[in-house]
């Protein structure tokens, strides 16, 4: 789609659009990862429905930035070229809030198939 046609599109769309493509990216990986990644970018999408300008931009800017890099590692034919998804780098997981560490260490149990070990923002806020 070219970037004179995605201009036009409302927010709504642009949002829309950007879901719909994530979740046929996920197509082409393998299901274990597909029903992983499909359910938590459902869940991603509704909970920033009412967020603020801000945050609207940049968890698309985030979101846009994934379905490329996802594009990349499965090329043309849907197929996997090797490893999938990238490294968190220490300094972007230093700037997550409470909530969002809790989240990506729910998200790695459940990546892993880990069940019933789970921490809430309250027990990070117990620590410190």
């Amino acid at each position: 789609m070219s970037k004179l046609i995605i201009d036009q599109l409302t927010h709504p769309q642009k949002v829309r659009l950007l879901y719909k493509t994530v979740l046929r990216l996920h197509r082409g990986l393998p299901e274990e990862l597909k029903e992983l990644g499909d359910k938590y970018v459902r869940d991603e999408f509704r909970r920033h429905l009412k967020c603020s300008p801000m945050e609207a931009q940049l968890f698309m800017t985030e979101w846009a930035k994934y379905a490329a890099t996802i594009t990349k590692q499965l090329g043309i034919k849907g197929k996997p070229f090797g490893k999938l998804g990238d490294e968190l780098d220490a300094e972007c997981v230093e700037m997550l809030n409470d909530d969002q560490v809790v989240q990506l260490y729910e998200l790695m149990l459940a990546a892993k198939g880990l069940e019933g070990d789970v921490i809430t923002a309250e027990d990070l806020k117990k620590k410190k």
